[in-house]
Order: C-alpha cells, then sequence, then structure tokens
C-alpha cells in the first residue's frame, strides 16, 4: 500500500492556495439578506450561514448545497498508556468497522441528513473491514516520552487527509464534515489548544469519553508532561502538530486545508476537529473563512478554540459523542441558510413595502 508523500514545501503551497474570503462577496451577501421579505436579522445566525457561503462561493445568491460528505479518520494513540480513558483500547477498531457499516452515531445522523460516509484507517491497533486502509503505523508512540509523530508521519497523515478532501470535492462533494475516531484521542485535541490557543492545559481539559476525577488529573498532568518533555513550540506548526497530535487530527488538518483550497465549505464537529481546525488555522489564516462549527460542545477546549477561529457553534445540545456527529447534524443549517437566500422573496421584487 503506497501512502501520499507530502514535503513542507508542498505543504507551504498547499496553505498558499487558499484565498481570503473577499469582503467584497460578503458584503452582496449582506445586500440581499436586507433585501428579503422580513426584518433585518430576524433569521439571526441562519442570516450569518447565507452570507458567509455567498463569500465561499463567491456568488450571490450561493449555490445550495446537495452533496455533503463526512470523512472520519480512525486511529489510536500511545497517551492511552497513561490512564486517561476509562475505555478498552479495541474501542477504537470496533467504532471505526460500527461507522463503516452504518450503526453508528455519525453513520445514522448523516443518512438522516443525506451525507454519505467514508472511514480510513491513520493509524489504528489492527486495521478493521470495510474500513479504507491508509495505516501509517499501529498508534502514535506515547508524548510523554517523546514526540507522538515524526514530522513525516505528520506530513502523510495531513496528506492522506488532503487526498481524501480533493477524492470527494472531485467525486461531486459540496461540503465536507471532517470526522474521527480513536481511544484517549481527545488528549491531543486538549494538547493541541492549549499550545495553539495559549491557554493553560487544565482550562481546556475535559473529561471525554466519562473520565472521573482522578483521572481526569491523570489527564491533564500527561498533557503538560508531553508539552514539557517536547518543548512544543506553537511556531514549528508542523513540529508541534508531530509531537503531541494524532494521526487522525493530522489528516483532519490536511482535510480542511485542501477543501478550503477549493473553496469548499468545511462543518467542525466537537473538540478534534476544532483542535485540528486550530492548526490548520496556524499554517493557512484565511482557511477560518471557510469554516463553520457544527454544534458548542461540553468540552472545554471547545469554547476556546471556537473564540480563537471566530467561529459560534451552530446548535447547542450538549453533545460530545464526536465521530463527525455534531456536524453532520449541522448540514441541513447550511442548505435552509442558502435556499433562503435563493428563493425567499425579496421587498425589490415582490413590491412589498419595508416601511
Amino acid at each position: 500500500m503506497a501512502l501520499p508523500a507530502l514535503s513542507e514545501e508542498n505543504l507551504t503551497e498547499l496553505a498558499s492556495r487558499i484565498q481570503p474570503i473577499d469582503p467584497a462577496w460578503i458584503k452582496a451577501g449582506q445586500a440581499r439578506q436586507n433585501d428579503l421579505t422580513k426584518p433585518p436579522g430576524s433569521l439571526g445566525m441562519l442570516e450569518e450561514i447565507g452570507i458567509k457561503l455567498c463569500g465561499i462561493a463567491e456568488a450571490c445568491p450561493p449555490p445550495v448545497p446537495a452533496a455533503p460528505k463526512v470523512v472520519v479518520f480512525a486511529a489510536d494513540h500511545g497517551v492511552y498508556a497513561q490512564g486517561v480513558t476509562p475505555w478498552p483500547r479495541e474501542v477504537s477498531v470496533q467504532m471505526a468497522a460500527g461507522i463503516a457499516v452504518g450503526f453508528a452515531g455519525v453513520a445514522v445522523i448523516s443518512r438522516a441528513n443525506g451525507a454519505q460516509v467514508e472511514v480510513i484507517d491513520v493509524g489504528l491497533l489492527s486495521h478493521p473491514e470495510p474500513v479504507i486502509d491508509k495505516s501509517i503505523a499501529p498508534g502514535t508512540a506515547d508524548f510523554t516520552e517523546g514526540p507522538a509523530m515524526t514530522r513525516e508521519q505528520a506530513l502523510t497523515a495531513i496528506a492522506i487527509g488532503a487526498e481524501a478532501a480533493a477524492a470527494a470535492v472531485e467525486a461531486g462533494a459540496d461540503v465536507l464534515v471532517p470526522g474521527e475516531v480513536g481511544l484517549a484521542n481527545t488528549t491531543p485535541a486538549a494538547a493541541l489548544t492549549a499550545v495553539f490557543t495559549d491557554t493553560p492545559v487544565a482550562d481546556v481539559t475535559g473529561r471525554g469519553s466519562g473520565a472521573d476525577d482522578p483521572m481526569l488529573a491523570r489527564k491533564v498532568a500527561a498533557i503538560e508532561k508531553g508539552i514539557a518533555v517536547n518543548a512544543v513550540d506553537a511556531s514549528d506548526v508542523v513540529g508541534a502538530l508531530a509531537a503531541i497530535g494524532g494521526f487522525e487530527h493530522a489528516a483532519m488538518v490536511g482535510l480542511i486545508l485542501e477543501a478550503a483550497a477549493r473553496r469548499v465549505p468545511v462543518v467542525l464537529d466537537g473538540v478534534i476537529a476544532c483542535s485540528a481546525a486550530l492548526v490548520a488555522a496556524a499554517l493557512a489564516p484565511a482557511v477560518k473563512g471557510y469554516l463553520f462549527a457544527g454544534h458548542a460542545g461540553v468540552e472545554p477546549a471547545i469554547a476556546v478554540a471556537l473564540k480563537t477561529l471566530e467561529l459560534r457553534g451552530l446548535v447547542d445540545l450538549d453533545l460530545r459523542l464526536g465521530e463527525g456527529s455534531g456536524g453532520a447534524l449541522a448540514l441541513p443549517l447550511l442548505r435552509a441558510a442558502a435556499l433562503v437566500m435563493n428563493e425567499m422573496g425579496t421587498f425589490s421584487a415582490q413590491g412589498v413595502s419595508k416601511e
């Protein structure tokens, strides 16, 4: 099995392809919103979504999303050895297969909203069928003892994510949702969030999939040790990602970058996707213009990440599942926002008085 290669120069080139949103299209979207037959602002965030879609597509009204796709990256983590999750390690493999065959939460929610789902193994301890095999290694190393990945492994994972995004868009996908599965992956997510938002570890570390107080304390200690042992520096983005991230985090970075370079909106899920988006934004700040936050979750790192990314969660339902489920759940809001922009009557065309 040949894995895609990505050099640091290639990564710089990918980031350079992401163009800032043109304010002229945001202005055009706002003007159309103001002409729709409603009091200005009365559709709240739905108006903001529609305007942002105009900027992404460089069209007003924007195209209506019709072919969403959820791409789930699965991997295991060496930091599991530090006792940061109560679940057995085999759950990663079982849930990756469960998503692929359709019984997992993100699969059900995606079906409900007309989204295709693809699951890619980028580093599980063992490979399950029918998951796509792009495994880099059987899990990352324990970052409390050294880097979780080599730089080359991190770049390979980014390349896998970018390749998946490119293939999805070329096959017709017009909205992408990055998803993930992997026991202990909220630990590297919190680590990345702490580093890329310059926030104390304890303020961005949550209970993940059910940590009790002693386990939460171990989780915080493991993250603090990992950042210190690896002398993590946010200015070396790839180095920081390799030191304390996971294969699925890096793959999500690649998906986000490639989607933005192709002017395709990305709907984030929870703490894992948000931490990956922070890394992507550190590589290419313009990427923020292509992102939507699927939900405002219960993990503390989500709120911190969304503030840095200048995003608001589209739904607030105390979600904590991950997998891409919160992103998939928010997809109808993008479609509704675009339909409003396209089909709602206007004061100028319908002769409705604004007075």
